[in-house]
């Protein structure tokens, strides 16, 4: 009977792993750890924990905690209570433009935060923790697609340097203290529910609002996109997954430690995206058919902080694990709009 924590178990994908281990498993117990803050429209949280709430199954103890990562006595005190199996950390400060307003936020959750949830780990010894790193970490990389063998010691953001020393702290961790760890380059996340400060859920915001949404760096980004889904069947793999243990030649740990990318393998155009996305709105009902997208859309440079490519090599992980995302974009996009709809209820 596995006891596992899910930090960030409000957003969006901690949630959807929440509800994907319901069905899983058959017994055990899920604790999830959220702050519920503002940084995004926090009724989608609560949107998220009454889904959870509804779908929890018998058989499973699960307990909502909130409170945050930068509290080290609270995190010391549910692993001390729990003794838990395994741990996925996705609480996180996310955003790349946000950062630069404010890091503060950032050192708290992703720096602080995670230091907690580490000494946690090596304090009360975890079978397994797997936590969210991100694309961002290859920062300008020319070379695509991106490999987890290649460089990233070029963050472009504050928030992308945040994940990269989670990187740095996790593999210390597991070389001082034989933690097996595991780290997961998530890219561009989207679906039902998602993040609102992510292009597909403020596109559609500000189309129906009748403002002109924004297309960066002339529509030249491409954007490998995966769907939430995917994301939440390679996390869930991973979980049973850890590094094994082993000792080196000097009779001292190898560090249990692996790095992953989850991403569709396919980098979109931004401009394809946008058409997709409003062949969808139009098809769920949530614009009009008659809608005039061209007088909507405006191509604008580069934002400070962004790359004009990401794009997966996620072969390691449909090797180690059998797994490469499966949903294609306009599938993807078709849920997300027929969510949308039946959310917000728009006529």
């Amino acid at each position: 009977m596995k006891t596992i924590l899910v930090t960030g178990s409000a957003g969006f994908i901690g949630s959807n792993l929440v509800l994907r281990l319901f069905k899983e498993l058959s017994e055990g117990t899920i604790v999830g750890l959220d702050n519920l803050n503002d940084y995004y429209d926090p009724t989608l949280k609560d949107y998220r924990l009454s889904v959870i709430e509804k779908a929890k199954p018998t058989g499973i103890e699960y307990e909502f905690v909130k409170g945050d990562l930068a509290d080290k006595a609270l995190i010391d005190g549910l692993f001390e209570k729990y003794h838990f199996d395994v741990v996925v950390n996705l609480a996180a400060q996310a955003g790349v433009r946000y950062s630069i307003t404010n890091p503060d936020a950032y050192i708290q959750s992703n720096m602080i935060g995670f230091y907690n949830i580490l000494e946690a780990c090596r304090h009360n010894p975890v079978e397994h923790l797997v936590y969210a790193s991100s694309s961002s970490v290859y920062g300008g990389n020319k070379k695509v697609p991106f490999s987890t063998d290649d460089r990233v010691d070029n963050p472009v953001s504050l928030y992308a340097a945040t994940k990269k020393s989670n990187e740095l702290f996790a593999h210390c961790y597991s070389k001082l203290y034989d933690i097996p760890t595991t780290g997961l380059r998530f890219f561009t996340v989207y679906g039902p529910a998602g993040r609102p400060d992510m292009a597909y859920f403020g596109f559609t915001n500000k189309l129906l609002k009748g403002e002109t949404i924004q297309i960066f760096n002339y529509g030249n980004c491409r954007r490998d996109f995966t769907y939430v889904d995917d994301i939440v069947e390679g996390v869930y793999r991973v979980m049973q997954g850890a590094p094994e243990r082993k000792k080196g030649e000097d009779g001292l740990p190898i560090p249990p430690y692996a790095v992953y990318n989850i991403g569709g393998g396919q980098p979109e155009n931004l401009l394809d995206f946008v058409n997709i996305l409003q062949e969808e709105l139009v098809r769920a009902g949530v614009l009009p058919a008659d809608f005039d997208f061209e007088a909507h859309k405006k191509l604008v440079p580069m934002q400070p902080g962004d790359v004009p490519t990401t794009y997966a090599d996620a072969t390691a992980l449909e090797r180690d694990f059998g797994f490469t995302p499966k949903i294609t974009l306009r599938e993807g996009l078709r849920k997300f709009a027929e969510w949308y709809k039946e959310f917000y209820g728009h006529k």
